[in-house]
């Protein structure tokens, strides 16, 4: 009986409709028992294990040693701990090593392949020499002060904008469709190569500092990006090696840079992880029927 009289002309039935003018008997913002049957809690929320998060952060806390182990080969470069043809052996290496990588990572897939990055570096190389008496003379008028401040700025502002998930990172020579932070962080990092290079004292010293810099900001996220996805336990293996090696050598330099590099690492692969996955309990997100419909569209033969 009381079906009858809901669905009757003088109480007919509720429904969702795009505008409350095809129902003019109710009002635009009325809603019925049924409205939130179909709401849904948390359905896109993803569960955080805190050891896969922890795993994630690695690559965050490796790329950070390799900053810092790139500011320790420019203070040793400045005091003259560190001279031209010691540089050039360290460029040397480090070319050798990231071919080597690519070679047992399986990305060098061909001759071609080789010979096309040589031609590339060697170009690359080539304007890099050309270049290095006019990096050599370049901020002469400003002061070793703003210099170091300006230089630890565009670092900062590098390690903050870097793509640490490696999603743009497609080949060593370029980026593929790189974003707007990618670049902007890229060109950070070569400008305070260039104003680290600007304080050496000869233009062979100005030519290594600049072929080092290059190589690691360039090169070193690809040949990181092959070893990651070549093999995960490699990569955790390498990633932790490379900070015991990082942290050993700045205490060899300065005990309380040691100690907030320490600090951080912890602060970025355990307190950072624990923070995420504590903040998961608070998400809390509604799904219904208010919601923008999403179009399917079922493409059949």
């Amino acid at each position: 009986m009381d079906s009858i009289i809901s669905e009757s002309p003088l109480h007919p039935k509720w429904r969702k409709v795009a505008y409350g003018g095809m129902q003019p008997e109710f009002d635009d913002n009325h809603t019925d028992e049924s409205f939130l049957e179909d709401m849904v809690m948390n359905a896109n929320v993803v569960k955080r294990d805190m050891l896969k998060v922890m795993q994630d952060s690695v690559s965050i806390s490796q790329y950070l040693c390799i900053v810092a182990l790139v500011g320790l080969v420019w203070a040793h470069t400045l005091q003259s701990t560190l001279d031209e043809n010691s540089l050039l052996l360290l460029d040397a290496s480090l070319f050798g090593s990231g071919f080597l990588v690519l070679l047992l990572t399986k990305e060098m897939r061909s001759l071609n392949l080789l010979f096309y990055y040589i031609l590339n570096i060697s170009f690359f190389t080539t304007g890099l020499y050309m270049l290095a008496p006019i990096y050599h003379t370049l901020t002469r008028s400003i002061s070793s002060d703003s210099i170091w401040a300006v230089t630890v700025s565009l670092v900062v502002l590098h390690l903050f904008l870097h793509d640490y998930s490696g999603s743009t990172i497609k080949a060593p020579v370029a980026l593929k469709n790189p974003s707007l932070t990618s670049c902007v962080s890229l060109n950070a990092s070569v400008v305070a190569s260039v104003f680290i290079a600007s304080r050496l004292p000869s233009r062979l010293h100005v030519f290594a500092i600049m072929l080092f810099s290059l190589q690691v900001f360039l090169f070193a996220p690809f040949v990181t990006y092959c070893i990651k996805k070549f093999s995960f336990h490699l990569h955790l293996l390498f990633s932790f090696g490379l900070m015991v090696v990082t942290l050993a050598l700045v205490y060899t330099l300065h005990h309380l840079l040691f100690m907030l590099l320490f600090g951080l690492l912890l602060f970025i692969s355990i307190i950072c992880p624990y923070w995420l996955i504590r903040i998961q309990e608070y998400k809390f997100e509604i799904n219904g029927p208010w919601d923008e419909a999403k179009l399917c569209f079922n493409v059949t033969d």
